[in-house]
């Protein structure tokens, strides 16, 4: 799908929220892309990317900012924190905190660096065992430390809703537990659902497969 396509189907939505037409910052999620459709959106003016791993980001990202300044990359995979000093040199933006020893070292790594990029952190919201984010009834615990232990500046939420649910409670929760922790991101939607997070708050879309077309095998 074009790329003006997925951004006038955010401005609708954003439209029938009755929200500001800039409150959405689009997400092109390219891992596993080819590179030539990486470099057609780029042409087509998106600069703001999301990739899952670090050395896969590391191996193509680089060069490709070197040819497009303004450039933004966000990691939306976890994060191992033995490749955490490497995720602060290429990473903008980082959606997936999500748990205690994980910001403990990325205290120390963004104190050693100077800068810290912008941070979300992952909820579980559908409480999957085989997924990572930290519990909902977890989430206080983990955002009072990063304040108040680790001064890690904590922009907002993260969730990937179960797979088989309606996403629409999950956006909700999501919401509701940014409005409670004084948080002001919400990273929420992919390219199936995106519109209906959109309708709950998103300020962050994730969009791969509908912008790009499918993955390739990696």
């Amino acid at each position: 799908m074009p790329l003006a396509e997925i951004r006038s189907r955010i401005a609708a939505a954003l439209r029938r929220a009755g929200r500001p037409a800039d409150a959405v910052t689009l997400v092109a999620v390219s891992k596993v892309q080819p590179l030539e459709r990486i470099e057609a959106v780029l042409a087509a003016g998106q600069r703001v990317f999301g990739e899952n791993r670090v050395q896969e980001a590391e191996g193509k990202w680089p060069p490709l900012r070197a040819r497009f300044p303004g450039t933004e990359l966000h990691l939306v995979g976890p994060l191992q924190s033995n490749k955490l000093a490497r995720a602060l040199e290429l990473f903008d933006a980082i959606h997936s905190l999500d748990r205690d020893s994980l910001a403990r070292r990325l205290a120390v790594a963004v104190q050693a660096r100077g800068a810290c990029p912008t941070l979300f952190v992952q909820v579980n919201t559908g409480r999957e065992p085989q997924k990572a984010g930290v519990d909902p009834d977890g989430l206080g615990a983990l955002l009072a430390a990063c304040r108040a232990s680790y001064d890690l500046p904590v922009f907002g939420l993260m969730a990937i809703p179960p797979a088989d649910e309606d996403p629409a409670p999950h956006f909700a929760l999501l919401a509701e537990l940014a409005v409670r922790h004084g948080l002001a991101g919400l990273s929420m939607g992919m390219s199936g659902d995106f519109e209906t997070a959109i309708a709950h708050g998103a300020t962050h879309v994730r969009i791969g497969s509908a912008l790009f077309g499918e993955r390739a095998t990696p």
